[in-house]
């Protein structure tokens, strides 16, 4: 996959989503889209994920963060789209 073809997205998302199995679901949904995905617990209560992958993937991973698992309360996603650096990783 070229870097014409994949975006990079950071994500901050808030509301109840530590303690309710909220990364492994992220990773989960990573997985099943294709999207490559590094979810991080941030002291302030909310999540930080990165995520790269092809645009239409990575639309359809944040619309599953704006979800949750069943005993999340998603209140925000904020999204920002950066150039991929081909490595999820990298920004921690």
């Amino acid at each position: 996959m070229t870097s014409e073809e994949t975006v990079r997205a950071e994500i901050l998302v808030s509301g109840r989503v530590q303690g309710v199995g909220f990364r492994r679901f992220a990773r989960n949904a990573a997985q099943r889209l294709g999207v490559e995905s590094n979810p991080k617990n941030l002291r302030d209560g909310r999540v930080f994920v990165i995520a790269e992958g092809r645009p239409e993937a990575v639309e359809l991973y944040i619309n599953e963060l704006r979800k949750g698992p069943m005993f999340a309360h998603v209140e925000d996603v904020d999204v920002t789209f950066r150039e991929a650096l081909g490595n999820v990783y990298q920004a921690f």
